[in-house]
């Protein structure tokens, strides 16, 4: 059974084309990532497919009776309540409600059957059943969608495709507006899902864990690989490595061929020979091409060093209009620091990136930076104050007045912007290149604190990894907002919690985070965040625990080290001729009687001391 099929589609918008010939079919139940590089046409052809944008041939085909799910890229707002956005989601009811107003009696009655048949009664209740469990409470659902956070109303998004119960959805990066732990809380949704998926990411977490298929969407093809996103790295790159060994026994036989052919064309005795060397040089396979991709890089400029620490905050407290959101921030941060902030949406990470970039002042206690310091502060909403008309070029030299041509060009190239992106106008560029503009000018000045909230939103897979690199080569100090935990794994080498109104250490990894929400979510008796003040108290407990066993230690050592001179002493008496030329039997017995004694009494002491070691 299939619930989506494709049969030799072809998308092209502006001349250029897409997808050219793509065929697969959709199973019940099956999870597929749909991955690509930006531009390649990945969100066009998910519209396509949702029935929002038409194909140029082919056919794309639901089975009968399947209900769709659409997720965008863009949250819904408005002044709608989060109810009746949710309502709304069902459009036979909503038609059938707006109808009925203005409906003459026999129509009426029509409508109300269908209502009827539809549960529409029921919807209200419904609707409020799935906020609740996406975490809104009654008073959240009747506040308008515009009053949340972006993640919050992503939440809102996959409320109106489970009020649906769609059975294929359609996801469109969900995770660019959702906080860490929202991510998190969307993995598990996914893999409870009874329902088809296909899931536009460049979210390598999410894609290892929430999927069991990869359609990669490539030079105009869709390729199919079986497994999540880290098996189709390993499969793609060995039928690479095939290609490239066929390619070269072909190239190789070819070779021959034509030399032959070359040789002996012109003499009679050998002519027929060399038309038929032509004739298997034909049928030869041809030589498949593999465009190399492009390695993306990253490059952060080098700020130089300052003496620690860079940050420091006694009892810093910051908030709104008199209204404190974080209280009593006792922190320090050196320029050697990778530190990445978790926490929900609206807890006050972004609050305290401002506190330190020092763009907010504090409420109360000190908030002390170095007097040479340089922040560079990328926030993903300065892309909404991009000028349109102008291009990257322009942008960096009116942030650079003093630079010369050259130098701006030169620091957009760090972030690849080449020759030709640089002199295009921004409102052609995408939410990737948008991304690499905002990283090149929030870096121009060399920053010793490189401050990043949410920098991998729109970024591709292959982007991402660069900003991975780049940032393990950085000489500064990082801070880290983000929802990917690929990202917090190979970047931060330690965790903030920002949560309850405090930032305090989180001692663990993101494995150990994920598990404590796991633990917080299950109910109210869930144990704190772990933080370096309980580390030391269960370290002193151990060492309490662990001092009786550390003494008798000591003792087998120094022990040993008795027994094992006297080893030495009698070995070497006994190695002594002298002893036997006095024949003294009795001093020879109990010499090497002494010494069996000793050797086992050595043996014991070991094996204890093994024992206790471990």
């Amino acid at each position: 059974m299939t619930v989506l099929m494709l049969d030799d589609v072809t998308l092209r918008v502006a001349g250029r084309t897409l997808l050219e010939g793509a065929t697969f079919n959709l199973e019940p139940g099956r999870k597929l990532g749909l991955i690509g590089r930006n531009g390649a046409g990945k969100s066009t052809l998910l519209k396509a497919i949702a029935g929002e944008f038409e194909t140029d041939g082919g056919r794309i085909r639901f089975a009968a009776r399947a209900r769709m799910g659409y997720v965008r890229q863009e949250a819904p707002g408005g002044d709608a309540t989060l109810i009746e956005t949710v309502l709304a989601a069902d459009t036979e009811r909503t038609a059938l409600l707006a109808e009925l107003d203005s409906a003459p009696a026999e129509r009426a009655a029509d409508i109300h059957e269908r209502l009827e048949a539809i549960g529409a009664d029921a919807a209200p209740a419904r609707a409020a059943t799935v906020l609740a469990g996406l975490g809104f409470d009654e008073a959240a659902q009747n506040r308008a969608s515009r009053e949340f956070s972006g993640g919050w109303r992503m939440r809102v998004a996959l409320a109106q495709v489970l009020f649906l119960e769609p059975d294929v959805l359609l996801l469109d990066e969900p995770t660019n507006h959702l906080d860490l732990e929202a991510a998190l809380w969307l993995e598990g949704w996914l893999n409870r899902f009874s329902g088809a998926v296909l899931l536009v990411s460049h979210d390598r977490f999410l894609l290892d864990r929430a999927v069991d298929g990869i359609l990669h969407l490539d030079q105009r093809k869709l390729t199919f690989y079986a497994g999540n996103f880290t098996t189709f790295t390993r499969v793609r790159a060995e039928r690479q490595a095939q290609t490239l060994a066929q390619n070269a026994r072909v190239a190789a036989q070819r070779a021959h061929m034509q030399s032959f052919v070359d040789r002996f064309r012109a003499k009679a005795t050998k002519a027929r020979q060399a038309q038929s060397r032509l004739k298997a040089l034909e049928k030869l396979p041809p030589i498949e091409a593999i465009v190399e991709d492009h390695v993306t890089r990253f490059e952060f400029p080098d700020p130089g060093e300052l003496p620690p620490p860079i940050v420091t905050m006694s009892k810093a407290t910051v908030g709104y209009d008199g209204k404190p959101v974080l209280r009593d921030i006792t922190l320090r941060l050196d320029q050697e620091d990778r530190v990445a902030l978790l926490g929900a949406n609206g807890n006050g990470k972004s609050t305290f990136a401002k506190l330190l970039a020092g763009r907010m002042e504090p409420m109360a206690g000190e908030v002390r930076l170095n007097q040479k310091l340089r922040v560079g502060y990328f926030a993903q909403h300065q892309a909404e104050e991009l000028d349109l008309r102008g291009t990257p070029l322009s942008h960096m030299q009116d942030a650079l007045p003093t630079a010369t041509e050259t130098q701006c060009r030169s620091q957009l190239a760090r972030f690849g912007l080449d020759q030709d992106k640089a002199t295009t106008v921004v409102a052609s560029l995408s939410g990737g290149e948008k991304a690499r503009l905002l990283l090149s000018l929030t870096t121009r000045e060399a920053p010793h604190l490189l401050i990043l909230d949410e920098p991998t939103n729109h970024l591709d897979i292959d982007a991402r990894e660069a900003l991975v690199r780049a940032l393990a080569e950085f000489n500064g100090a990082v801070i880290l907002i983000t929802h990917d935990p690929h990202l917090v794994e190979l970047a931060a080498d330690r965790l903030w919690l920002v949560a309850d109104g405090a930032v305090t250490p989180f001692e663990g990894d993101i494995d150990e985070y994920r598990a404590w929400l796991a633990e917080r979510a299950r109910g109210p008796k869930a144990e704190a965040a772990p933080t370096r003040r309980d580390d030391r108290r269960q370290a002193a407990e151990a060492r309490m625990a662990a001092a009786p066993r550390r003494a008798r230690l000591a003792q087998v050592e120094k022990a040993l080290e008795k027994l094992q001179a006297e080893a030495r002493t009698l070995a070497d008496a006994l190695a002594n001729p002298k002893l036997y030329e006095s024949n003294n039997f009795d001093l020879i017995n109990r010499a090497t009687q002494r010494q069996a004694v000793v050797a086992k009494e050595i043996g014991a002491l070991e094996e204890e001391w093994l024992e206790l070691s471990e």
